[in-house]
C-alpha cells in the first residue's frame, strides 16, 4: 500500500464521519423547523409563491422532465441498468451491489423519515400534474435521484483516466440532483425545506455508502483501466 492510499484510507473515514454527523443534525433541525412550522420552514410558504409566479410553459417542461427522471419506476430501470453495464465494464460485482445497496437504503430511508415526520405537501392548488398523497419530508425524488446519480459517478470516477471525464460526470451528477431538487418546488409538489432534507439525508447517506465502499475496495482499484468511449 502506497504512503498516498494509507493516508487516505485515514482520512476518507475522518471525512465521512464528519459529513455523517453533521448531516444527522442538519436533518433533525429541518425536522423539528419543519414540524413546527418555524426557523427555514417558515421561508417555505413565500418560496413557493415565488416559484409558482415564476412558472413559463419552457421552464415546466423542464421541470417535469426533471421529476419524470426522478421518479421510482424510472431510478428503478436506471439502477437495474446502470448496474448491468458497471458489471459489464468492470467484470464485477462490487459496484452494481455498491449502487443497489445504496438505492435500497436511500428508498428505505425515505419511507421511514416520511413516516415520522408526517408533514403536509403544498395545497393541491399550486400543484401542476397529477396529485400525490404521500407525505412530503423528506422530498423522496431529490433524495433517491441525489443517491444515484452520485453513487454512480463516484463508482465511474475511479476507473477514468481523463481529468477532463471526471469533472463531466461530476457535474452532470450533481446539475440532474439539483435540478430535480428544484423541479420539485416549482411544481408544487414539495416544500423547499423537503427538498433540502432530500439533499441532506442523501449525503448523509452518500458519507457512509462511499466511506464503506472506499475502505473495502480491493487494492486493484487504485489502477483503473483506460477510458473507454
Amino acid at each position: 500500500m502506497t504512503p498516498d492510499r494509507s493516508l487516505r484510507r485515514i482520512a476518507v473515514p475522518i471525512a465521512g464521519a464528519i459529513v455523517l454527523v453533521a448531516g444527522t443534525l442538519g436533518v433533525i433541525g429541518l425536522a423539528d423547523a419543519a414540524t413546527e412550522s418555524d426557523g427555514l420552514a417558515a421561508f417555505d410558504p413565500a418560496l413557493t409563491a415565488n416559484a409558482v409566479s415564476r412558472r413559463t410553459p419552457a421552464l415546466t417542461a423542464v421541470a417535469r422532465t426533471l421529476t419524470f427522471i426522478g421518479s421510482t419506476p424510472v431510478l428503478v430501470i436506471l439502477t437495474l441498468a446502470a448496474a448491468l453495464l458497471l458489471w459489464r465494464w468492470t467484470s464485477s460485482l462490487r459496484g452494481p451491489a455498491v449502487l443497489i445497496l445504496a438505492m435500497i437504503g436511500s428508498s428505505t430511508l425515505t419511507y421511514v423519515l416520511k413516516t415520522l415526520v408526517g408533514r403536509k405537501r403544498p395545497d393541491v392548488t399550486v400543484v401542476l400534474g397529477p396529485v400525490e398523497d404521500t407525505f412530503a419530508f423528506p422530498s423522496g425524488h431529490t433524495l433517491n435521484t441525489t443517491v444515484f446519480f452520485i453513487t454512480l459517478a463516484a463508482l465511474v470516477w475511479g476507473r477514468l483516466r481523463s481529468l477532463r471525464n471526471k469533472i463531466l460526470i461530476a457535474v452532470f451528477a450533481v446539475t440532474l440532483s439539483i435540478g430535480v431538487g428544484f423541479s420539485r418546488v416549482y411544481l408544487g409538489y414539495h416544500w423547499a425545506t423537503d427538498v433540502l432534507a432530500g439533499w441532506t439525508v442523501a449525503l448523509t447517506w452518500l458519507s457512509i455508502v462511499l466511506s464503506v465502499a472506499y475502505l473495502t475496495a480491493p487494492s486493484g482499484d487504485a489502477a483503473p483501466p483506460p477510458d473507454r468511449p
